[in-house]
């Protein structure tokens, strides 16, 4: 008799608690709780999300500071060709060569580094100089680089190869940051084959355009 009581009254009990769960599970939060500020995503924004263009597949991934930054030829220039512009992209690391306003070629780029939200490199319209050579060497910043193209009057602001040390021998450490971030004093860093086919290709007066994005 006692067993037959006891039976029900444990089932009875099971039950309770389970609905005493389900009923707070589906309960609506509480005032203090639903007035409780939501956490907002900070996603940080990816250099990605700044490049005006897409990424061609030809770009050579991983990037090589020692090879052109595609897998497929140089455009070809002519002497005096007016229809080229190069854009530049800082917070995209990326440089991109048009003709009449169409990406013929993208280079992998590191420009100035930024300081208070604000590049070492002077962002606006520009115009590629006559001013160019095989090399230079700053003794104040410690630091050079070799095929440079001016993009400014007072050659303070070039496009060149990725930096060259005291010793005249590429930063390694400086070079992998190509392509990857803003890394430099406001120069604009190439690989060492883009920075010569600049020099020797891109005629004096062709426009630059600098932008962040």
């Amino acid at each position: 008799m006692k067993d037959n009581l006891l039976k029900p009254l444990a089932t009875f009990f099971i039950l309770l608690i389970c609905a005493i769960s389900l009923a707070r599970v589906s309960m609506p939060p509480t005032q203090e709780k639903a007035n409780l500020p939501q956490k907002q995503s900070t996603a940080t924004k990816t250099a990605a999300s700044y490049r005006p263009y897409k990424d061609p597949k030809t770009l050579n991934v991983p990037i090589n500071w020692r090879k052109p930054s595609q897998s497929i030829p140089y455009p070809k220039v002519k002497r005096l060709e007016n229809d080229l512009t190069i854009r530049v992209s800082l917070k995209g690391n990326r440089v991109y060569i048009l003709r009449d306003n169409h990406v013929v070629y993208t280079m992998v780029s590191s420009a100035g580094k930024y300081y208070n939200g604000k590049s070492y490199t002077p962002t606006g319209t520009f115009k590629i100089q006559n001013n160019r050579g095989s090399s230079f060497y700053n003794p104040k910043l410690n630091e050079g680089a070799n095929y440079w193209t001016s993009f400014d009057t007072d050659n303070v602001y070039l496009f060149h190869s990725v930096p060259v040390k005291t010793n005249g021998k590429y930063n390694k450490k400086e070079a992998k940051k190509l392509g990857i971030k803003p890394s430099s004093h406001g120069c604009i860093r190439l690989s060492v084959p883009d920075a010569y086919w600049i020099m020797k290709h891109v005629p004096a007066n062709t426009e630059v355009i600098i932008k962040n994005n």
